[in-house]
């Protein structure tokens, strides 16, 4: 088969080093990738928003499937767009994708289905966004309705840093149209897990679980990012979770879309918070993580690829996986700056020697290619995974490769993993 898999990104380099491994590939591309993606696919310079563009690819290269990394272009449909074109594509059509495409939309849904997530109300006022956050006090939780580069959540502290977050979004534009209307939630209080499932529309089937690092800083300090490091599987993502989860949310969610015509297909990403009244919904995703896949992927068994096709196919029911007892950690490297306006351009050596550590895959997130250098090329850049026999094994060795990185313009958290191996 010729695949294509869309996007740029260290989740999209994962999902290449996955599908470049089935024997039912005959040809991969990236469009665009970046310069690790170029080692196991034909990396073609165009943008995953380019939708004319990516169609106009899938039909010149007689691609029988696609497989779309980030929720942009599946928001925009891209997904419809490669169907009219008559091409096979992984993921959501932009009627399901609304479940990350708006917040305002995600909570509405679960009040419909009975799904369990936190207390809500929606604004595109201002002084009301405001006066609510005043009424209900903090601690309390800002989102913009539409997307936002996982950066549009505000975990307020305060009443202050709560109407900053609101004005930030309304008056400010820092978010552009998605902050123009926005989800204030209650604080849900407890253990935060991400849990991912194939869906055909109909069936469900998991597809492991992870647990990310938000915060930019050691010690969980500083703004909150696109994920600094995850680890997997999480300790408190148990056997009799996962059932309730699956009992409780998804199903009532694939069933709800379908009853609304709009059937889910791709993977959905279950972001929850594990408290004392048991699981909850804090949002959906309708992507694989990033970097939850990195540490996701190289736990799998199983060829990926027939999974996905069965996902588009509507035959997940005769699917099962087979999983890795390891434990997978992934350290992001990130550039100066990071999460706000990164540093780009700075090279970075050393991966050749940090890739020679036993147990590691490096996945590149935004670098590029200059003669014989890689330099980087947004914020967060590389992700470092280490694999081993528990969580410890697993972060001994990715830091064992951060160690061998030559990039004095880069920076990571040094405590990935703290939850189950302590701090260093």
């Amino acid at each position: 088969m010729r695949i294509l898999v869309v996007g740029s990104g260290a989740r999209e380099h994962a999902l290449c080093w996955a599908i470049s491994a089935s024997p039912l590939c005959a040809k991969l591309f990236c469009a665009p990738g970046n310069a690790g993606i170029a080692a196991v696919a034909e990396c073609v310079p165009v943008a995953a928003m380019d939708l004319d563009g990516i169609v106009a690819l899938a039909t010149r290269e007689k691609i029988d499937f696609a497989v779309i990394g980030p929720e942009d272009p599946l928001a925009a449909g891209i997904v419809d767009r490669l169907a009219a074109a008559g091409i096979k594509a992984f993921g959501p059509s932009a009627a399901a994708a609304r479940l990350e495409g708006s917040k305002g939309f995600l909570k509405d849904f679960c009040a419909r289905h009975s799904v369990p997530t936190a207390a809500y109300a929606r604004f595109t006022d201002r002084d009301k966004a405001v006066a609510h956050v005043r009424a209900k006090g903090a601690p309390i939780v800002v989102k913009t309705d539409g997307l936002a580069a996982g950066k549009g959540v505000t975990v307020a502290s305060s009443v202050e840093e709560a109407v900053k977050a609101v004005d930030e979004a309304m008056l400010g534009g820092k978010f552009g149209r998605s902050g123009a209307e926005l989800v204030i939630e209650e604080f849900l209080d407890g253990v935060e897990a991400s849990f991912f499932v194939l869906c055909d529309g109909k069936n469900a089937l998991p597809f492991g679980n992870a647990q990310d690092h938000k915060r930019v800083g050691d010690g969980d300090t500083g703004p909150n990012t696109g994920g600094m490091g995850a680890y997997s599987p999480a300790p408190v993502f148990d056997a009799a979770i996962e059932k309730q989860v699956m009992d409780e949310i998804v199903r009532p969610t694939l069933a709800g879309m379908a009853a609304e015509g709009a059937p889910f297909k791709g993977v959905l990403f279950v972001g929850l918070m594990i408290g004392a009244k048991g699981p909850r919904l804090v949002e959906f995703n309708v992507r694989f993580g990033d970097p939850e896949c990195q540490t996701i992927l190289p736990r799998l068994k199983s060829d990926l690829l027939p999974a996905l096709i069965a996902s588009a196919d509507g035959a997940l029911d005769r699917f099962d996986l087979r999983w890795s007892a390891d434990t997978t950690m992934c350290v992001v490297m990130a550039a100066e700056g990071y999460p706000g306006e990164p540093k780009k351009g700075t090279e970075i050596r050393g991966l050749d020697a940090a890739a020679k550590v036993p147990g590691v895959a490096i996945f590149h997130a935004a670098t590029k290619a200059d003669g014989g250098r890689i330099l980087a090329n947004g914020g967060r850049v590389l992700g470092i995974v280490g694999r081993g026999a528990d969580a410890r094994a697993a972060r001994e060795a990715a830091y064992a490769a951060v160690a061998k990185i030559d990039w004095p313009g880069g920076f990571c958290r040094s405590d990935i993993g703290w939850q189950v191996v302590g701090r260093k």
